[in-house]
């Protein structure tokens, strides 16, 4: 995990404290601190912890998202042989792994291990742009593909929890379903882009708007949706 406070509050991965019974934080200069589990968001597998104390080095989460190719650094403790440091790139953004309904992840090479999950992932300006937080691996080791959680997925988990509340998450009221090659010909749209209304949950928001079954979603706010993983996304937020 990493400090973003000066007072103590540290991010990690939900996975890392999950059915914890008491936490500790062990920090480079050697020291061990308890800490508290101020919250946690299982959708987006991250976590919020508290530390006791006011003078604690922390870093800043980007504002900006990181481009394709952009050069990466990944830290953390791989295999429990402490603070290590690997570099990569980001080699796509916005993928589904099938962790859970918001997936969203930042796909980067840089060599991630277990023991990395809950690190922080910086670019060159030494702002984090993503919390480690799984690898894809057939062999138990890493192949250099690994993910992480983007920064404002975790500013907006983090804000949340910080106020003491679970993350509300906006909600439409639909079943979706990929627009096929077949659907678009029927309904005579020119591309497969957008998410198809499979049903309308009963006295739910969509069905509230008049949206129905065969509706196709394009867009939402004027921002294009290319598949309906992006509908629940935006939705979400």
């Amino acid at each position: 995990g990493f400090f973003i406070s000066a007072d103590g509050y540290a991010v990690t991965n939900n996975h890392v404290v999950e059915k914890a019974t008491t936490v500790e934080i062990s920090t480079d200069d050697g020291k061990t601190h308890t800490a508290k589990v101020i919250g946690t968001d299982p959708r987006t597998d991250l976590a919020l912890i508290k530390v006791d104390g006011n003078n604690f080095p922390y870093v800043k989460l980007a504002e900006a998202a990181p481009r394709i190719g952009d050069w990466v650094l990944a830290v953390g403790n791989p295999f429990g042989l402490g603070g290590t440091v690997t570099a990569g790139i980001v080699s796509a953004r916005g993928r589904d792994i099938g962790a859970g309904p918001y997936d969203d992840f930042l796909q980067i090479d840089a060599p991630v291990n277990k023991g990395n999950s809950g690190g922080p992932t910086f670019n060159q300006q030494g702002q984090v742009v993503g919390v480690n937080t799984a690898i894809f691996s057939p062999s138990g080791g890493s192949v250099g593909i690994a993910f992480a959680i983007p920064s404002a997925t975790v500013e907006q988990v983090v804000d949340a929890l910080q106020k003491g509340g679970p993350v509300a998450r906006g909600f439409i009221g639909v079943q979706i379903q990929p627009i096929t090659r077949e659907i678009a010909d029927a309904m005579g749209l020119k591309e497969l882009h957008g998410a198809l209304v499979a049903e309308t949950v009963q006295g739910g928001p969509a069905e509230k708007a008049g949206l129905k079954r065969g509706d196709t979603i394009v867009a939402v706010d004027g921002q294009p949706i290319r598949e309906p993983k992006d509908l629940s996304r935006r939705i979400a937020a």
